[in-house]
């Protein structure tokens, strides 16, 4: 048997994804460095199937049919660069090299780079959706050379998630596109799952609030315009109880775990200059939670009692819903904004509409939010903000009151709010025609030299004043980052 494609890395998202396209109609070969676990496969779920098993790199280059096709499912870093250097001399020009893992954007353009010098084809294609989307359809984002995507559009399309039809999966762009939108999409989940967190806390700790109060909520909301996945599986977690009947998610210890990609994003963003403040602020929220040793004894410290708040439970409530909805739109604005600036650094042509829709089946962040950036991209492809949006302006301007009394609230009522707190921030900053920037502009002309612009003067035209009267007329050059 010849097969259609080759995958190596058998952990579960590996193995998920070999099931969906032999159910699609794809016959796959299969290697794992661990041999084992492709003997485990063949002989376990993959039996009876068009799945080829491998016990070396070069069984699994000739079972493929040409031009040869190879996705890696492996761990993101130095063990794909190894696996290229593996494969590529038993490769021949045009074949094709798949990186489904979460590489770094800039090591999957050096690999397109040193891998198209070599005359192979490369695509670096963000998969997200977990285990059970690997295995039923995934939200795929592909970047690289486009001559690969045209090679294998039709497979990856049909194992994709759909959303009305509609295969969540579509060309990105050139060199490390793909595998940055889907570090911008982790970005935003970071952000969507801090800001559910944060409202939990409040009900939890300010409200006092059970469970199962709040498995009612969260399943009431999830009929709103907060219909999404990660609302969906707070639903779920807050009403599971094991065997004892014992609520499960407050058996689980509060300290968190990250991968990294959130961490890329706002590195990313840092470099790009975006402010991109929620997502930020998510990050390091579960670096403050991984310190949990560090809290247990400054919380010793500083005791304090969390003040209950006041206002009237279901009215706070509904508060609570509109300020984690505005939340989430200015997450989205940053996240896309930094999608736009970089598309301008590295030449891409991003299709923002074209995102969200890719984004509304399969991955973690599927929602029917996804629907309304959609639609504003479809009235303004050059749409700078979101929040300039007819849409998301009526949305943000019916929530501010509430948004207003729940960080309120959760600065009243000692309860960290980090990732709601910055979103508001930054709304009021960005809907702010007079920041205290000409201070800031000031202070750096005072003790550095570094010019200013003025009220009246024509953009772009800089002024140093000699504050002190001793410092003379040589100006600093000017620069942004």
């Amino acid at each position: 048997m010849q097969a259609d494609i080759g995958l190596i890395g058998l952990a579960v998202m590996g193995e998920n994804l070999v099931m969906n396209m032999e159910s699609k109609g794809f016959a796959a070969a299969v290697f794992n460095r661990s041999t084992d676990k492709v003997r485990r496969f063949v002989e376990g779920r993959g039996k009876g199937r068009r799945i080829l098993g491998c016990y070396s790199l070069p069984e699994l280059v000739e079972s493929l049919k040409r031009p040869r096709k190879i996705m890696l499912m492996i761990k993101a870093g130095q063990a794909v660069d190894e696996m290229l250097e593996q494969l590529l001399p038993m490769l021949e020009p045009g074949d094709i090299l798949i990186d489904g893992g979460n590489s770094y954007f800039e090591d999957t353009r050096r690999r397109m780079k040193y891998v198209n010098e070599k005359g192979l084809l490369y695509l670096g294609m963000g998969v997200s959706g977990g285990e059970e989307g690997a295995l039923h359809g995934p939200c795929l984002m592909p970047g690289g050379n486009r001559e690969a995507w045209d090679a294998v559009k039709e497979l990856f399309q049909a194992v994709s998630a759909k959303a009305e039809e509609v295969p969540c999966c579509s060309w990105i762009g050139s060199d490390g596109a793909g595998h940055f939108v889907k570090m911008v999409h982790n970005g935003i989940e970071y952000g969507d799952m801090q800001l559910i967190c944060e409202v939990y806390q409040l009900m939890r700790d300010g409200l006092g609030m059970s469970c199962e109060e709040m498995h009612r909520i969260f399943a009431c909301w999830n009929e709103t315009e907060l219909d999404s996945y990660l609302v969906e599986i707070t639903r779920d977690i807050l009403g599971y109880q094991d065997e004892k009947g014992e609520r499960t998610v407050e058996k689980i210890l509060d300290t968190a775990g990250q991968k990294g990609t959130g961490k890329w994003t706002s590195q990313a963003a840092l470099q790009e200059g975006v402010p991109l403040t929620l997502i930020s602020e998510a990050v390091f929220a579960r670096c403050t939670a991984a310190a949990r040793e560090e809290r247990v004894k400054a919380h010793a410290l500083y005791k304090r009692t969390t003040v209950p708040v006041k206002e009237n439970k279901d009215d706070f409530v509904e508060d609570l819903r509109k300020a984690l909805y505005a939340s989430k739109i200015i997450s989205y604005a940053q996240g896309y904004g930094l999608l736009r600036k970089a598309a301008k650094t590295y030449g891409w042509e991003l299709d923002y509409g074209g995102i969200a829709l890719s984004w509304r089946g399969g991955c973690i962040i599927r929602s029917v939010f996804l629907g309304k950036i959609k639609e504003a991209y479809d009235r303004d492809p050059d749409l700078s903000s979101l929040i300039l949006d007819p849409y998301f302006k009526e949305a943000l301007s019916d929530s501010q009151e509430s948004w207003r009394r729940v960080v309120a609230a959760g600065a009243l009522s000692g309860v960290p709010l980090p990732a709601m707190s910055a979103a508001l921030a930054y709304f009021d900053s960005f809907t702010c025609d007079s920041l205290p920037a000409n201070l800031l502009q000031a202070q750096r002309d005072y003790f550095g030299a570094h010019t200013y612009e003025r009220t009246d003067r024509p953009r772009g035209t800089f002024f140093h004043t000699n504050w002190t009267g001793n410092s003379g007329s040589t100006q600093a050059g000017n620069y942004v980052v």
